[in-house]
């Protein structure tokens, strides 16, 4: 998904963007700055009843929707409201942005106010939570990684791709099913941490208990090769640790890890820009020429030695955006340079493969087509070159895409499953129930294919969208559909 919006970041994150759009709620760490901080205040009260405010400061990545919690214990009841939507449950009451007031940007502040009953007392709230995410505290940190060591015996197969399938050592067919594991991407480079949220064992035992044989794990260019812009406890040997540990521990419940460049070096302002910052703050429509070799034959020459590890090249291009023709834009796709729209110097597909073929790594690699990874139409025409033959497309899903119907699967991405091993590297919906991904999940499975959820993160599942509401694997509504899949398969 794309980030801020694509992706959902306490703000949106990205994907493809929202997929290849949504946001991920930040986490603070080592006495950060909170996630978002909020002042009640009761403005004026009365016999039997009073006047309060809420005001709202996003310490994080920009919102494009949020939703204020928290519990009034002292027997209140909210009666009305301005300025946002005002609800509540017993002792809960929820705050949601008005159509006019949801974006709310980093640094930015919204005020609401309502008015409630009181019978005894007017005990203030303690506690509260904007899009999930506790306001007013810093979350626990996660900095530096994890000290207990992965458990022993790791099972992950060794791939390798045969016809369009891909295949164990033991000439085994096999699917990636999983989940993407959020955080790597943008906690570095935002300064807060290298990952949201735990990545312990028990975190990770969490993700294999929901019968995951894959997790996608999004990084940042910047981080790790340790550029000047980002501190050093995030950056460079510090986060290339904290990406072995974390592929050591899903390799080790069994698991397929997927590392994949999402957010990435240069300065693109043209149509649909997710940010204008030079540096890897959002997604950007192609990678660059100036980093990202560089990034991958680092990361090749890493985890060149561990067949099991599979390399996903770039999140969702977009060259698409920034021209007219789709020509221009495949071009630009494999072949880099400099291309219509884009202002920097463009790494193509193949130059990519190259980089990562030069280490003498031979793991498997994927290819998301264009259109944030949505349009795979011309992708057999315009394919990279692979000298090992192990090259696989990469497909990204949501509601909101163009190609999100039957019709569009059995034009476009037949073809292509056809040749080489087709895996929908993100699919979601951002209406916090399953029925969309039931759907692709069921097309995927009849042709044997591949796919994993966006995302293991416990944001809100209408703007992240987020798989979980806890990290010991409690499902929200809209992941409890691909937890139960993925059970139902291998029970």
């Amino acid at each position: 998904m794309r980030h801020p919006p694509r992706s959902v970041l306490l703000a949106v994150v990205g994907a493809a963007a929202l997929a290849s759009s949504v946001l991920a709620p930040a986490v603070s760490a080592q006495a950060a700055t909170p996630a978002c901080t909020v002042e009640y205040a009761v403005t004026s009260q009365w016999d039997g009843g009073f006047q309060g405010s809420v005001k709202i400061t996003n310490n994080r990545t920009a919102l494009s929707g949020w939703k204020l919690t928290f519990d009034l214990a002292g027997g209140q009841k909210v009666t009305q409201g301005w300025n946002a939507a005002w609800s509540q449950s017993g002792t809960t009451v929820t705050a949601a942005n008005e159509s006019w007031n949801g974006t709310l940007g980093t640094g930015a502040s919204v005020s609401a106010g309502f008015l409630a009953s009181w019978s005894g007392g007017n005990t203030a709230p303690a506690v509260f939570k904007l899009n999930g995410t506790t306001c007013n505290v810093d979350s626990e940190p996660t900095d530096p990684p994890p000290t207990d060591p992965p458990p022993a015996g790791g099972t992950a197969p060794a791939l390798h791709v045969s016809g369009n399938k891909f295949a164990d050592a033991g000439g085994r067919t096999r699917r990636l099913l999983g989940v993407n594991r959020s955080g790597g991407e943008f906690m570095c480079v935002q300064g807060y941490g290298i990952w949201d949220g735990p990545v312990d064992d028990a975190a990770i035992k969490a993700i294999a208990d929901w019968k995951a044989d894959a997790v996608r794990i999004p990084l940042n260019e910047e981080c790790w090769l340790g550029l000047s812009n980002i501190k050093p406890e995030y950056g460079g040997a510090n986060y290339i640790a904290a990406v072995k540990d974390l592929v050591a521990r899903v390799e080790a419940h069994g698991m397929t890890p997927i590392v994949e460049l999402h957010w990435s070096y240069g300065q693109y302002t043209g149509n649909s820009a997710g940010c204008s910052d030079v540096h890897a703050t959002c997604q950007k429509p192609m990678p660059d020429m100036r980093y990202a070799p560089a990034f991958w034959a680092s990361v090749a020459n890493t985890f060149k030695d561990d067949r099991a590890t599979v390399f996903d090249l770039f999140n969702e291009p977009y060259p698409d955006r920034a021209t007219a023709g789709t020509t221009d834009a495949w071009k630009c796709w494999r072949d880099g340079g400099t291309c219509p729209g884009i202002s920097y110097e463009v790494a193509g597909m193949q130059d990519l493969v190259d980089s990562i073929r030069a280490t003498g790594a031979e793991n498997v690699i994927m290819a998301g087509g264009l259109a944030y990874a949505n349009d795979l139409s011309q992708w057999t025409t315009y394919r990279p070159t692979d000298p090992a033959g192990n090259l696989a497309a990469a497909y990204h899903v949501y509601n909101f895409n163009t190609c999100s119907t039957e019709s569009c699967w059995n034009s476009t991405l037949a073809p292509v499953a056809a040749q080489v091993p087709l895996v929908a590297g993100e699919i979601g919906e951002n209406t916090c129930a399953h029925g969309f991904t039931d759907q692709v999940m069921k097309w995927f499975d009849d042709r044997n294919l591949s796919y994993l959820g966006w995302t293991w993160n416990t944001w809100d599942c209408s703007s992240g969208p987020s798989l979980i509401s806890a990290y010991d694997g409690t499902p929200t509504a809209y992941g409890i559909g691909l937890r139960d899949h993925l059970r139902a398969l291998n029970p």
